[in-house]
């Protein structure tokens, strides 16, 4: 699925030159369950901004099942983005005037799916993360595991062919982030290929593969 071959990113700040990665090269496929590790500023929130259209690599190569991202323009990332991955960061990211249903409907608008079969698919994710008798609620009315739970099923909305978390059991407690990551493992075992950014050893156990960062470069890539 994820073809990246010597893939740089570098920030210029002041008189200091930072090589965010340098040199990453890395394939994952399709079905993986992908734990990528390392110490704050290792590079690994990097490469998931740059997997994930967010960000443009300074140089190297990044294929999407055949796809040339790293090539794209503007307008083709964020059609990247919209069509092909699932967010999920640690701060939810949910607008806090909309319900969870119109939360999970939002990227559905950008996708130009009618109102009435984006309703219907907010409503049945939203039953399968456990949120069916939250629908009407907005995020200050919802405990920070049930928000993320919403921001998964945003994520899910418009069928990504991969999820990309980030830290995302950082801002829950012990039990709900444990519930998160069941939530996660089950996806996987649906077929979904899930990618995810943290420094929590726990987490990182969980995955069936832990690719590990430091000062740009991955040093160790393991699988269970």
């Amino acid at each position: 699925m994820i073809e990246i071959d010597r893939l740089t990113k570098t920030y210029v700040m002041g008189d200091e030159v930072i090589n965010a990665l340098a040199g990453v090269s890395l394939d994952i496929d399709p079905g993986e369950h992908v734990a990528i590790v390392g110490p704050s500023g290792s590079g690994k929130s990097t490469l998931m901004n740059v997997v994930g259209g967010l960000d443009r690599p300074s140089g190297g190569a990044y294929r999407f099942e055949g796809e040339p991202v790293a090539e794209f323009d503007d307008d083709e990332l964020a059609s990247f983005r919209n069509r092909r991955i699932g967010f999920v960061f640690q701060s939810f990211q949910l607008l806090p005037r909309l319900t969870a249903t119109q939360n999970v409907e939002l990227p559905m608008i950008y996708a130009g799916i009618p109102p009435t079969e984006r309703r219907e698919r907010a409503v049945e994710l939203l039953e399968r993360v456990g949120l069916g008798h939250r629908l009407n609620n907005r995020p200050t009315q919802m405990s920070g595991g049930q928000q993320q739970r919403v921001a998964i099923a945003r994520a899910l909305s418009n069928a990504p062919d991969l999820l990309l978390a980030d830290e995302p059991t950082g801002a829950l407690d012990t039990s709900t982030g444990q519930e998160v990551l069941a939530l996660f493992d089950e996806l996987n075992a649906q077929g979904l290929t899930l990618c995810i950014v943290t420094h929590d050893t726990e987490v990182a156990e969980r995955a069936k593969r832990r690719v590990a960062f430091r000062d740009g470069h991955i040093v160790t890539d393991e699988r269970s």
